[in-house]
């Protein structure tokens, strides 16, 4: 079987999503809609792909970047018009051509390789999928004739009354040979309500011709949903994130509320693990077995070992090693890599740092740009002041410390290992393995003077 083009029509503007945003980028459980036809594609085996854009084109492109090929429909005028616009790519295709919508996000690889293998093993001008729907208003019609076959497809707006009651449909997912697509393209005509160039148009102009068309009716209505507006896209989305959470489940992850828990196709979860109600996890996130998330926690392209506790706390681009736990409210932000059996404690945010085994950050601090060593513990309120409003500076701090509560560590310092920081210490220098370090000033007691002051407040009041 030789390698089909795809052509993925995703240049309409989505008028009814009331939305800025090109209806195709529309993401749901984290990854656009035209995103998850290029992850449907892939699995299929189709490598070149032309995107059709135009609504936001721009903004498609940035999304996607050079993982596709592109052209420009600059007016929309039918989706056989999106397809002639993708003509350079057409040009120089064999074989077979998949022409399917940006906006339908859970159509399975499966059913494309079905449409491939069908067409060329039966040589077909044309393979297409239905479906049928007990309220199909909206979609076009498949209209066969008395021996079964395909002899036309009507637009739902074209429709007479006795067209209009078939309940076979039309989700346009499309295969045809690259020779017959391109010889009966430049046929079509825009006779019809909308005044556009209709893809669908081409089973007459093959049927005429007395050439072959096969479909092939799906059992899987959800497959084809294709997203027009906002609660369209909560549906699809819903039942994507379903079907992502029972994968999970049917792999030993305990999911406390499949109704609040959100989890993106690409994160790894090892076995064991529990996973609270309210946790989002996106991207390249990968849990270790045994690890207990949430709940009310979001993590996103991060790394969590095995054994580790996240409990109401966000991370992004963060690492945690062995046995490690967080929260609650903490901020594991990018670069953030904790050790094995660090304890991050309550209002703590880490960015850029390093944080070694055993080391305890428990209340209410900032390390940024910094080291921290093994079995260190850092009190309350400590902060690396690692920003001049110019420039980043890093802070070092080493093995078996203590940097004691409500202690500023302006950067670039050092304080070596087995050393101690007094509480309330701003710390300008380094300090040495071994001593303490106090930077604060001296205590004087007036004594009585707050109660004279008092008396006096009192009586002027008076």
């Amino acid at each position: 079987m030789m390698k089909p083009l795809a052509i993925v029509l995703a240049a309409g503007q989505g008028s009814r999503m009331k939305s800025d945003l090109p209806k195709v980028l529309h993401p749901i459980c984290g990854v656009p809609l035209v995103g998850w036809v290029l992850r449907s594609l892939g699995d299929a085996g189709v490598d070149d792909v032309c995107v059709v854009v135009g609504h936001g084109a721009d903004k498609v492109r940035d999304c996607l970047g050079d993982s596709v090929n592109y052209a420009v429909q600059s007016e929309q005028l039918g989706t056989a018009h999106a397809v002639m616009c993708a003509g350079d790519a057409l040009a120089g295709a064999t074989g077979s051509v998949l022409v399917l919508a940006g906006d339908v996000p859970m159509l399975d690889a499966s059913t494309m390789r079905s449409l491939v293998e069908l067409r060329e093993k039966n040589s077909a001008d044309m393979t297409m999928s239905t479906f049928r729907l007990s309220d199909p208003a909206g979609y076009g019609r498949i209209v066969r004739n008395d021996e079964g076959n395909v002899v036309g497809i009507v637009e739902h707006k074209d429709a007479t009354r006795e067209q209009l009651a078939i309940t076979e449909v039309n989700p346009a997912v499309y295969c045809f040979d690259a020779a017959k697509l391109r010889e009966l393209l430049p046929k079509v005509g825009n006779d019809n309500a909308q005044n556009e160039y209709y893809l669908p148009d081409l089973v007459k102009l093959i049927v005429a011709e007395g050439g072959s068309i096969l479909a092939v009716e799906s059992s899987n209505p959800d497959e084809f949903l294709g997203i027009n507006d906002r609660w369209q896209l909560a549906e699809a989305n819903d039942i994507m994130r379903r079907k992502i959470l029972r994968k999970h489940g049917e792999a030993g992850v305990t999911l406390l509320d499949i109704n609040s828990i959100t989890i993106g196709p690409d994160v790894v979860i090892g076995q064991d693990a529990v996973i609270h109600p309210n946790t989002v996890l996106e991207g390249n996130t990968k849990i270790g077995a045994g690890s207990s998330i949430g709940p009310n926690s979001w993590i996103k392209d991060s790394e969590i070992a095995e054994s580790c506790r996240i409990f109401m706390s966000h991370l992004d681009q963060a690492k945690m090693g062995r046995g490690s736990r967080c929260g609650p409210f903490a901020n594991l932000r990018p670069l953030a890599d904790l050790q094995e059996e660090v304890k991050v404690g309550n209002f703590v945010e880490i960015k850029n740092a390093v944080i070694g085994s055993g080391t305890s950050i428990s209340h209410l601090t900032y390390i940024g740009d910094a080291r921290v060593g093994e079995k260190t513990n850092i009190g309350a309120g400590v902060i690396t002041c690692n920003y001049d409003g110019f420039n980043k500076f890093y802070t070092e701090i080493g093995s078996d410390c203590f940097v004691g509560s409500n202690s500023t560590l302006i950067a670039p310092v050092k304080i070596e290992d087995g050393s101690f920081v007094a509480a309330g210490s701003v710390i300008t220098r380094d300090v040495p393995s071994g001593a303490m370090a106090v930077g604060r000033g001296r205590q004087e007691n007036k004594e009585q003077w707050y109660t004279a002051w008092r008396e006096r407040k009192i009586s002027e009041k008076e």
